[in-house]
């Protein structure tokens, strides 16, 4: 391709609202532009790179024999409200109407409409296991588009979805898919780790997320420093292997605490550790409110009390609840004679407190030496809290550290979460009608596009891995005035794409130093010179991963050049 006929527009300056090194140099080096707040135009470089993203994700499908289709974006709401989703997936789903009135979903996810087909076509267990899935234009009304690719409203997604007979058929696929994915990012060159995760809006059990390393990245990862063992953080178990103290329990006290009201302040006042205190939070679960206990160190995290108590949502409660419902402020909530009726659900670290501090519910009081059992009752203990670094991991071998991670895949066990209410079902071998079960897998392909150049960079622009990279190599004619050059340049240009080499020719009027300058922010694998010796039949090779540079006769150069990308 010569570059003088490409779109490649090119930038000097940073863009004033890219954040993040990815959208910085993905917009500067000419492989993407923004159309509005978080949708964007893929420009011919761009392009390249998610043919080359998804070529990768298609082998690897079909390896474990899943088929390609194509959806339709737009589906109807009635699909949605078959299994509620139109009224709980929240304002993120875009829900447009046509001109007679009837409602639409423009598609966020495709698991209503891969049921809905399904259903219509596969009667009996025979026709089963079967694993479908699509690389389409999702959509989704995020509140805050940011990152560039990482998280806009318009991107692009691969799904799979498979259906099967048994609960063995959908382990196997399932571990088929997690190797997949393992495969698929090995084979991008990502710093990636597979972590246990939640289900989020799409539900189902036994989820991972596939988390490619990155400082930017909006998931914290929990994992071991001698183990295997990750797991987004909102997942993480805690090991409630906790240790109490044998000091004689003291009688309960109420003690003045004036404008005292967080952990902090309270612990500095008394003299104690936060380690001491009883946390105790209101929240609202589905439609009624629940008391949660936590120690004074530690955060409560909503998705593993909304998995405790089996929640569709869960909020902390208005202060306005709170003050009617114990005559307090927020800060002065402790968890002793609380009404009757109320719930109350703790951490298990709450159960190791001995003597502790907690709120009296009355404004600029706290109790003290108060004891779990003894002086409050808990109905439900749970793992309930964030881990923390240092802990023990869950595993017992090893202590959890924390790292940053892009989340670029996702896969999910679903079972019966849609097929039973859609009615997707089969006739087994004994002739009785039953659900379909399903699994759930996603992969984030314009986001791999900016994972990728968030881990492939340096000081000068992109380094595109050699399987990802648009073109092999960037052919530069230093100054195409110049008759010796220019027959080179030309000569080798047809050399190397008769060999097979994806080349992008800068045959432009430009200074040679913009030339350097859009090469190295561009990133292609290798660069080719051809300069001042070019009668000679010699020219400069730059391999961008190193920054090496050597000099290579024109006759050798198809040889080097076939060993160096040998192994794609």
């Amino acid at each position: 391709m010569k570059q003088s006929l490409t779109f490649i527009p090119t930038m000097r300056e940073v863009p004033s609202d890219a954040e993040i090194r990815s959208h910085q140099l993905l917009l500067r080096a000419g492989f993407i532009r923004q159309n509005t707040s978080g949708v964007y135009s893929y420009l011919p470089l761009g392009k390249k790179v998610l043919d080359n993203i998804e070529g990768i994700i298609k082998e690897e499908m079909e390896a474990i024999d899943a088929f390609e289709v194509f959806m339709p974006a737009l589906q109807q709401a009635e699909l949605w409200k078959e299994t509620e989703r139109w009224f709980s997936y929240g304002p993120e789903l875009f829900r447009v109407k046509d001109r007679h009135g009837r409602e639409f979903a423009l598609g966020a996810t495709h698991e209503e409409v891969i049921t809905s087909l399904l259903r219509d076509e596969v009667k009996s267990y025979k026709k089963l296991p079967m694993t479908l899935y699509q690389i389409q234009t999702k959509f989704r009304d995020e509140q805050r588009p940011r990152f560039g690719l990482l998280r806009g409203r318009e991107f692009i997604m691969k799904d799979a979805y498979s259906f099967h007979a048994t609960e063995e058929s959908l382990d196997e696929k399932y571990m088929e898919m997690k190797q997949a994915y393992t495969n698929i990012f090995t084979r991008l060159g990502l710093d990636f780790r597979s972590v246990i995760a939640d289900g989020g809006t799409i539900g189902g059990t036994d989820t991972h997320e596939f988390m490619a390393l990155s400082e930017i990245g909006e998931d914290t990862i929990a994992y071991s420093d001698t183990s295997s063992y990750a797991a987004n953080i909102e997942m993480a178990e805690v090991n409630a292997n906790y240790e109490k103290s044998d000091e004689p329990l003291k009688e309960m006290e109420k003690v003045a605490t004036p404008d005292q009201k967080t952990i902090e302040e309270v612990a500095t006042f008394l003299n104690v550790e936060a380690v001491d205190c009883i946390k105790t939070l209101i929240f609202q679960v589905d439609e009624k409110l629940v008391a949660v206990l936590c120690r004074g160190d530690h955060e409560i995290n909503d998705i593993k009390l909304k998995n405790a108590l089996d929640a569709t949502t869960v909020e902390f409660a208005y202060e306005g609840d709170v003050l009617q419902l114990l005559s307090c402020e927020v800060g002065s909530i402790g968890p002793v004679q609380l009404p009757l009726d109320l719930q109350v659900i703790a951490d298990h670290s709450v159960a190791s407190v001995v003597n502790g501090v907690c709120g009296a519910n009355e404004d600029g009081y706290h109790l003290t030496n108060v004891n779990p059992e003894r002086d409050f009752a808990v109905d439900q203990y749970a793992d309930l809290r964030f881990i923390q670094e240092g802990d023990l991991t869950p595993d017992g071998e090893g202590t959890v550290k924390f790292a940053r991670g892009i989340e670029v895949g996702h896969i999910f066990k679903l079972g019966t979460t849609y097929s039973e209410p859609m009615q997707g079902t089969f006739l087994d071998e004994n002739g009785r009608s039953k659900p379909y079960l399903m699994g759930c897998y996603g992969i984030g392909v314009s986001r791999i596009m900016a994972a990728v150049a968030e881990q492939f960079n340096d000081e000068s622009g992109l380094k595109w891995p050699k399987n990802l990279a648009p073109f092999n190599i960037h052919l530069v004619a230093v100054n195409m005035k110049d008759e010796k050059q220019k027959e080179l340049a030309d000569e080798l240009y047809k050399l190397l794409k008769s060999y097979r080499f994806e080349v992008l020719y800068d045959d432009r009027a430009e200074r040679a130093g913009v030339k350097f300058a859009d090469s190295d922010l561009i990133g292609l694998p290798i660069r080719i010179t051809i300069g001042k010796k070019a009668s000679e039949g010699i020219v400069e090779v730059k391999f961008r991963e190193s920054g090496e540079s050597t000099e290579w006769p024109k006759e050798e150069i198809t040889e080097k050049l076939q060993a160096f990308f040998g192994a794609e």
